[in-house]
């Protein structure tokens, strides 16, 4: 199957906004806030996650080996990262504000 060049440089450009996105999260983690770092870290995470499938499925077009295992690497990640920011919205929407 061949895949057309401009599919590969939209990945790309998606690769780049994507770690240009990581510049604020990285300075989130300097912060002195301890809720804002692990905000930050999970942040991180997905992000990486997200670069994994990303990279994953790219590899897997583009190049002649089977590259899905870093896909799958990526959505496991990022489903972890979504359980756990869903408990904590959860838990702070029971905790009383009063």
């Amino acid at each position: 199957m061949d895949i057309p060049d401009w599919f590969v440089w939209i990945f790309l450009g998606l690769a780049v906004l994507q770690i240009l996105g990581l510049v604020p999260t990285i300075r989130r983690l300097r912060g002195l806030d301890s809720a804002v770092r692990f905000k930050a870290r999970l942040d991180l995470l997905d992000a990486v996650g997200n670069l994994l499938l990303m990279a994953g499925l790219v590899l897997s077009l583009v190049v002649a080996e089977s590259w899905f295992w870093l896909a799958f690497a990526g959505i496991a990640l990022m489903a972890a990262i979504y359980a756990v920011k869903g408990v904590h919205r959860l838990r702070a929407r029971r905790r009383p504000t009063a």
